[in-house]
């Protein structure tokens, strides 16, 4: 069996902690594991084979988080343009042989009783093999608003319902008959394929030629045409509301898409106060309380909040109105914030940068470069950029010289220097780089040479 992974998301519904080079998948939020690595681990006694469909932007993520997890082969498709699920899965689909059973699961999800979830892919594997389209159907332990349900008479579905309010997830709740939507899947590729062609042929015919414009090398990337030619739909609507071959698995394993942070907040220990364990946090006669800082946090009298500190961004909340967050980004993406995009620290294939102090005419960062790594040849036409060595060693190539920097050394890129910088070594490269000038925006990048260092 084949586990495809996706690996998308806007990294909107968990902001201030995801971002849209962030999403949540690869935070570490539970035993110092990403809800991306715990998938794979969680994953990896079931499938024999990965594979990971991404946007291209997050790749490197996902590479240094597969750095540090010993699973099976892993390939991974890039996306030039997000388009949904039912074209991601597709893509992945295309890439197997028609026969291959797979299993589709998001990369964001957290799951607990791993046997009852094991127990449950064998169940549905059975059903694969006899020609079904298999998901999975979670028993609600309460009214949830968040999640669409599918209704069911045994492993058959009677129909797929959208998120509901209230009154009805209640309702759906004393029938008993109604599952959450899990959004996992287990089917042939080609089955899926045969239902997607049937019953979206418009999604199947893009899709299919997308694929075949990619060069078929690992990774398999999609370009942004060809990913924009794909209509934007999700698996629920495009096969799985119009196919007569699904068939769902009634589960109790524990599962949530931690979608808000009032499902974060169920899933933290907490103490007799009913706040989340934080070793910075003070509390003085304040409960239930969802705190997520590095910094220290004090409360005092206060109740049912959350509240979420980050380097860049605080958002203070109560509980239940943790899904207006999405409200935050739209404002924060009508005047263009950076906020929504990235963290202060930024991730590149190479290594990391973090922003440590910003103003009028200068920047500073620390930057991280692995060992065997290197950017970019590149020059800049408005800044010039001071390097101080911390630890490592660097090997700097300024115009047709190279020059190596040890910890406590420096060097001086003026404007307009055609510049690389390179760590040889066999641990990580840590330097500071004070960047001056009238404008010091990234964009202020001239790059020569494979982009795929950059």
């Amino acid at each position: 069996m084949i586990n495809i992974i996706l690996c998308g998301g806007s990294g909107t519904r968990l902001w201030p902690l995801s971002r849209e080079l962030f999403p949540k998948q690869f935070i570490k939020l539970f035993n110092g594991q990403s809800l991306f690595q715990e998938t794979l681990q969680r994953n990896k006694g079931i499938c024999e084979q990965f594979i990971i469909v991404s946007n291209k932007e997050q790749h490197f993520l996902a590479l240094d988080q597969l750095e540090k997890l010993q699973v099976g082969s892993t390939r991974f498709i890039l996306e030039s343009a997000a388009r949904n699920t039912a074209p991601a899965i597709a893509l992945a689909c295309l890439a197997v042989d028609p026969d291959e059973i797979v299993l589709v699961t998001p990369s964001d999800h957290l799951i607990t009783e791993t046997e009852e979830y094991k127990e449950s892919v064998k169940q549905a594997e059975g059903l694969a093999r006899d020609g079904y389209l298999v998901t999975f159907g979670i028993k609600p332990t309460h009214a949830e608003t968040g999640y669409g349900y599918i209704q069911s008479d045994g492993y058959d579905v009677i129909s797929f319902k959208e998120k509901p309010d209230l009154e009805t997830a209640k309702q759906y709740i004393s029938d008993g008959r109604f599952f959450w939507n899990s959004g996992m899947f287990v089917f042939r590729a080609g089955t899926f394929l045969r239902e997607l062609e049937t019953v979206a042929v418009n999604v199947y015919e893009a899709t299919s030629n997308a694929f075949q414009s990619s060069d078929g090398m690992d990774p398999i990337l999609i370009g942004r045409r060809e990913m924009e030619s794909i209509p934007s739909i999700s698996v629920d609507y495009a096969v799985m509301e119009k196919s007569k071959k699904v068939k769902v698995i009634p589960s109790q394993f524990g599962w949530s898409d931690l979608g808000s942070f009032d499902a974060v907040y169920n899933e933290f220990d907490k103490d007799e106060h009913g706040n989340t364990l934080n070793e910075n946090y003070i509390n003085v006669d304040s409960g239930k309380n969802l705190i997520i800082s590095d910094r220290t946090v004090a409360t005092v009298d206060i109740e049912d909040l959350i509240i979420v500190d980050t380097d860049d961004a605080l958002l203070i909340t109560k509980k239940g109105s943790s899904m207006k967050v999405k409200e935050v980004v739209n404002q924060l993406n009508e005047i263009n914030s950076s906020l929504t995009n990235v963290h202060v620290t930024t991730y590149r294939p190479w290594g990391s940068y973090t922003l440590l102090e910003e103003s009028g005419g200068y920047k500073i960062r620390r930057t991280i470069v692995k060992p065997g790594c290197k950017l970019t040849m590149q020059k800049h036409y408005h800044r010039n950029e001071h390097w101080i060595v911390l630890s490592g060693t660097a090997k700097v190539t300024l115009g047709d010289r190279e020059v190596i920097i040890r910890p406590n050394e420096s060097t001086y890129i003026p404007i307009s220097e055609l510049h690389r910088l390179e760590n040889p070594g066999k641990i990580d490269l840590v330097l500071i780089e004070v960047q001056t000038g009238e404008y010091l925006s990234e964009d202020d990048i001239v790059r020569v040479g494979d982009l795929r260092d950059k």
